[in-house]
């Protein structure tokens, strides 16, 4: 499957073939950027698709990916089994945790994790307004 612009939870998310050729450069990732301008909030990317250097924090891969979606105003969420990488680096443990308590970069086990995150907090009855009833964006 090509990677693909889905509605997940409301949202429109490009979510990446895990097939699809590899994230190994700033380039790659810029790649992926574009590809959703076609209407994309949201970039899901397999873990199998970047390459280890992005694991690997002394490398300042994975940081200048983030950086990349975050400067481009999209969301990435990597998507997959990263236990591994997990064990291996307190560092990375430490990065995932900040992430995931952000809104902009989340690392989820699979998709259906990811339109748990995307979903609307329950209970929201709406947009929040501010104290002149204008709806505010968060």
């Amino acid at each position: 499957m090509p990677d693909v612009i889905q509605e997940r939870a409301g949202v429109p998310v490009l979510v990446c073939d895990p097939d699809g050729p590899p994230v190994a450069t700033e380039q790659d990732a810029l790649d992926l950027i574009g590809s959703a301008f076609l209407g994309a909030q949201v970039v899901a990317v397999p873990v199998s698709r970047l390459d280890a250097s992005f694991f690997s924090l002394g490398t300042r891969f994975a940081g200048e990916v983030m950086q990349k979606f975050v400067n481009y105003r999209l969301r990435l969420a990597v998507v997959g089994d990263i236990g591994p990488h997990l064990a291996a680096s307190s560092a990375l443990r430490a990065l995932v945790h900040e992430s995931n308590r952000s809104s902009h970069v989340w690392f989820v086990p699979d998709l259906d994790a990811l339109d748990a995150r995307l979903a609307p907090p329950s209970g929201s009855g709406g947009a929040a307004t501010r104290s002149g009833g204008a709806p505010t964006r968060g």
